[in-house]
């Protein structure tokens, strides 16, 4: 093979790819983590669900909240995740809503809200377990995060 077919193709290849679309730049990833679920982006509540809702207070900027709804057994040790959201602190008061199913809400059974926020993968705060009775919406109002033991 000579070597005048070589260079032309790779000079046509070479042409082909710079003709292309230069590649659209990645969003970072703190800008991607910021995304904040709101009750204008949850939509409407579903008739077969119902929610918790309230304001989570003491919670630093940039740190990840998880919020759960769990069952409970009598060792207070969680049995079975019921609802979960995930949440990015602002230093502000961060409002939540957490919708589950109340079919799934085992009737006479402990169940409560429980919550930790972490930065940098590393547990900072958490949030005093408050127990749910009741598998109807409620408004939990503000809830404070406490220093992680």
């Amino acid at each position: 093979m000579s070597l005048r077919p070589l260079v032309l193709l790779s000079l046509v290849g070479l042409l082909v790819a710079c003709s292309s679309e230069p590649p659209k730049p990645v969003a970072a990833k703190s800008q991607a983590t910021q995304v904040i679920k709101t009750p204008a982006s949850l939509g409407p509540l579903l008739p077969y669900q119902r929610e918790l809702s309230g304001q989570l207070l003491g919670v630093p900027a940039g740190a990840e909240v998880e919020l759960a709804l769990l069952l409970i057994d009598e060792r207070s040790r969680p049995q079975r995740l019921l609802a979960s959201t995930k949440l990015i602190g602002n230093n502000q008061s961060l409002p939540f809503q957490l919708r589950f199913n109340p079919e799934s809400f085992p009737a006479g059974a402990r169940v409560e809200l429980r919550g930790r926020a972490s930065q940098s993968g590393q547990l900072t705060l958490h949030l005093p377990s408050v127990r749910i009775n009741e598998a109807t919406t409620q408004a939990m109002g503000p809830l404070q995060f406490v220093p992680a033991p």
